[in-house]
């Protein structure tokens, strides 16, 4: 386990699952819910059954897991008034925690006509979706950890029978957009740090289905970037190689233009458990009994924000106040002082495994030697 300052990384979940609910954008702020239960409490084993889970990887497994998610979907309360949709076709509404890709939580997409299938990052933290374009250099698979090759997609406008070029005036071009006057198609480029994707914006169906059994298929036309030149990770072993799925609260956003379109309520939710793989939903406005926090809304970068006014450690809780951004586009939590002195503080003083010391270089300056049985 390291912790970096200003930055901290964790090697252990201890939550059975949370979910995340997306604002309303149309009204001042939204609501953030989470129901935290400890793997092993009685709520958890009563509906995860996590005493009883067949083998891991046989089908009996995932038959379990499916099941269990039916269960919890079972326990929301109030019914939406518009269909709740998720990701058809092979992954469903799965999502997967990968660490040979960053740490991230990717789903399984599917777009054009016909159908093309993109391992995509799921990133609150930006708005748009975009995949890989009729590019030379762009990854072609990755390997996994038991030596198989994944092959990877790589998206052409021409071979899809319902894609077109977004014109320069629409109002999903923007203010912030480039035009490419010759072909009147308006152009983006998309920042990530060091990395970036550059391209054009293409409208085309993406499918999705209802959360019945059999689902309803439901197409419906978004507008993504076809990424044309990808950088810095993008093009390594490293988050996003396949694109990333922007769920920010921005019009261009996938939930916005659902909810833009009157396919489903403007909220989604994506829920997380320990076991590297979750589940996301558009639509989903979460039940009466979810606990809710409202998010501090910039009407000019509006982000996932909410105000955290209480840390624990153990038994040592202090009342500091800070703002913090929810960003599935990130596997480490960033905390600057003085949260990040009374965490690391607290923690170090609790540890009994021994300190591990990096190099000066080294990207964190609080790891341990933990050992695993």
């Amino acid at each position: 386990m390291c912790f970096k300052n200003s930055v901290f990384g964790s090697c252990l979940m201890l939550v059975a699952f949370t979910c995340w609910i997306n604002a309303n954008i149309s009204e001042a702020f939204g609501t953030f819910g989470l129901d935290l239960h400890h793997r092993y409490s009685d709520t958890v084993k009563q509906f995860l059954n996590v005493d009883g889970l067949p083998e891991k990887g046989t089908v009996d497994y995932y038959t379990a897991m499916v099941h269990r998610d039916r269960l919890f979907k079972g326990r929301r309360l109030a019914a939406a008034s518009t269909p709740i949709l998720t990701f058809v076709g092979i992954g469903g509404n799965q999502t997967y925690n990968m660490w040979a890709l960053g740490y991230l939580h990717y789903s399984i997409v599917n777009v054009g006509t016909p159908a093309s299938s993109f391992l995509v990052a799921l990133d609150t933290n930006s708005d748009l979706f975009w995949v890989p374009c009729d590019c030379k250099t762009c990854p072609r698979y990755f390997n996994m950890t038991d030596e198989t090759r994944f092959e990877l997609s790589i998206y052409s406008p021409s071979n899809s029978t319902t894609s077109s070029p977004l014109p320069c005036n629409s109002t999903l071009c923007g203010p912030t957009r480039t035009c490419l006057a010759r072909s009147n198609t308006c152009a983006y480029q998309q920042l990530y740090g060091a990395s970036s994707s550059t391209g054009i914006l293409v409208d085309d169906v993406l499918h999705l289905g209802s959360d019945t059994n059999p689902q309803d298929p439901v197409d419906v036309s978004v507008t993504f970037g076809c990424g044309k030149n990808q950088t810095g990770y993008f093009l390594e072993s490293g988050g996003g190689i396949n694109g990333v799925f922007g769920l920010g609260m921005g019009g261009i956003s996938v939930p916005s233009i659902l909810a833009s379109k009157s396919v489903t309520a403007n909220s989604f939710s994506m829920c997380f458990s320990d076991e590297y793989f979750g589940r996301i939903e558009f639509g989903d406005k979460g039940s009466p009994e979810q606990k809710t926090t409202p998010f501090n809304v910039q009407k000019s970068n509006p982000t996932y924000n909410i105000t955290v006014i209480q840390i624990g450690v153990g038994n040592n809780v202090t009342n500091l106040e800070f703002t913090a951004n929810f960003n599935t586009g990130t596997a480490v939590t960033h905390l600057t002082d003085p949260a990040y002195s009374f965490f690391v503080n607290n923690f170090n003083s609790r540890i009994t495994e021994k300190r591990y010391h990096y190099p000066a270089d080294a990207a964190f300056d609080h790891c341990y030697v933990l050992r695993y049985f």
